[in-house]
């Protein structure tokens, strides 16, 4: 019986990760944005009870270069820097700052983002001649319909690339007009090659989702929140969901949201622990399975 104890605190998790014998870890839901967007996020965070009907305060609130060395310190590799637009004309200088953030800093992976408007298909060309390795898009935020006619070309061109596409598509922990399965159920009918990331699990609609990815061989799930017991409160996981979990061992991976997280990160660490998967499951989510998503894409 195995004696591994999941990591209380941030301290921690370095050994946590060497008892399990990873080599770090491959978070793929992590934000950074320009510093003007991340003030104005954290603004509407600290109206938490407001917009969510709980106190959301962030755990790392701190200056980018320390966020990065806090990522160093916890094993985190290859850093996403991911971002989002809210309204038109604003995207494709979300992806400059991206690339030039990504030049600054030798970890970090080039990311970028989209949104429905005239132009996309071009900036998401220019992104993928920049090499880019992730791109975010965020249903509620932007407000978007995942198969809105302005966005084919754009999804095109990432399926072609196979350049992994991080979803915030869930209705949890805020809806929007566009969230929820049925539009990404469009989605992939129309563009079944895309490689999709489901944040948050697609929480709280977990089975469906997880249908999603039972259906399309290049649609995963992340972690990012999922089981924490700040989200517990709202879109609990069934018990008997992680059964299907156990079954979709290979196509989930590690996010956590960091740095706008309400708890430290070794907690969501805790809480994928004490689901009781095993170790080859926790090693598969925590590192195996993210490196792999991100080869596949750049061996495309």
């Amino acid at each position: 019986m195995s004696t591994l104890r999941a990591p209380a605190t941030d301290a921690e998790v370095p050994g946590y990760l060497e008892a399990l014998g990873l080599p770090g870890l491959a978070d793929v839901h992590i934000h950074f944005h320009p510093d003007r967007l991340m003030d104005r996020i954290w603004a509407y965070f600290d109206e938490g009870e407001k917009h969510y009907g709980v106190a959301w305060p962030i755990h790392y609130r701190t200056p980018v270069e320390e966020r990065l060395a806090t990522l160093a310190a916890l094993g985190v590799r290859d850093v996403p820097a991911l971002t989002y637009a809210h309204k038109p004309g604003m995207a494709a200088a979300l992806n400059e700052w991206c690339r030039e953030f990504a030049d600054a800093h030798p970890q970090v992976l080039r990311c970028a983002t989209l949104y429905p408007e005239d132009g996309v298909e071009g900036y998401v060309a220019t992104a993928l001649r920049d090499g880019v390795q992730l791109v975010k898009t965020h249903l509620v935020v932007s407000d978007m319909a995942p198969d809105d006619d302005r966005l084919h070309g754009a999804w095109e061109l990432l399926a072609r690339a196979r350049v992994p596409v991080i979803m915030h598509a869930g209705h949890g922990p805020r809806a929007g007009r566009h969230s929820g399965p049925e539009g990404v159920v469009r989605l992939l009918a129309d563009h079944p090659d895309l490689t999709l990331v489901i944040a948050h699990m697609g929480m709280p609609d977990y089975d469906a989702f997880a249908d999603l990815v039972e259906a399309h061989e290049r649609v995963h799930l992340d972690t990012t929140m999922v089981g924490t017991d700040f989200m517990e409160r709202h879109a609990p996981v069934p018990s008997r969901f992680l059964g299907r979990l156990a079954e979709l061992r290979e196509r989930v991976v590690l996010g956590s949201d960091f740095p706008n997280i309400p708890y430290p990160y070794a907690h969501q660490l805790e809480a994928l622990h004490r689901w009781g998967l095993g170790e080859d499951w926790l090693r598969d989510v925590l590192w195996h399975n993210g490196r792999a998503l991100l080869q596949a894409q750049s061996q495309g």
